[in-house]
């Protein structure tokens, strides 16, 4: 005997043929779709590119100038 076992979906249908719509029709880059996305795919890695810059520049400053070195 087959029996099928249905269980309530996730989300209501009509919610998810809307959210597919606007991410159709969104003419931004794939990772630029979201709300957030902008803050995680541009802002983050250019906080950590300038800090590490930053770093290494004061870096070759100290070294060039010999200060901070251990005795």
């Amino acid at each position: 005997m087959l029996r099928r076992m249905t269980e309530p979906p996730f989300r209501p249908r009509e919610k998810l043929v809307e959210k597919q719509k606007y991410f159709q029709n969104i003419h931004k880059h794939t990772y630029l779709k979201g709300p957030y996305d902008k803050i995680t795919s541009v802002a983050i890695p250019v906080a950590l590119a300038a800090t590490s810059l930053y770093m290494i520049g004061r870096g070759i400053y100290n070294m060039s100038h010999g200060i901070g070195k251990k005795e």
